[in-house]
């Protein structure tokens, strides 16, 4: 009986994940072009903004191959225009977000965020990195 049901339950998971992949959200991964950048203080800052921050608050989001299998592409669909909802680098316009806010955010380990940086070990920046991208922004978006 317990194996009966087992067997049950993962039929049903399977048939369940086949059908999920029928929901269209999160399969349309175009970038829309660059309009403006901000204007950067040196190479080195766009350089780890492009490292640390480009896949979401950016035109320029390098979709993984996961990111068309339900339901991680339902998560990054909504991660990714939840981010340039907040400031796109690429549609860079000043007041969209504050530089200070920014700095604060990079200096205090909140971005980029731990489940980013979990599959995407290339972002994780060391304290130094971390101070010269928040002093970057700082003298970039203004």
């Amino acid at each position: 009986m317990l194996k009966r049901i087992i067997v049950f339950g993962l039929v049903a998971a399977v048939v369940l994940f086949g059908l999920i992949q029928l929901v269209p959200f999160g399969k349309d991964h175009t970038n829309p072009p660059t309009v403006q950048e901000p204007n950067w203080d040196s190479p080195a800052t766009r350089e780890l903004a492009s490292r640390a921050c480009f896949d979401c608050h950016s035109s320029e989001t390098v979709w993984p191959w996961y990111s068309t299998i339900a339901p991680a592409s339902w998560l990054l669909a909504m991660d990714t225009a939840g981010a340039r909802d907040h400031f796109n680098l690429s549609d860079w316009h000043p007041g969209d977000m504050t530089p200070e806010r920014m700095a604060k955010m990079v200096r205090e380990h909140r971005m980029p965020p731990a489940r980013y940086l979990m599959l995407h070990p290339e972002a994780r920046l060391t304290d130094a990195e971390r101070e010269q991208l928040a002093m970057g922004f700082l003298n970039s978006l203004k």
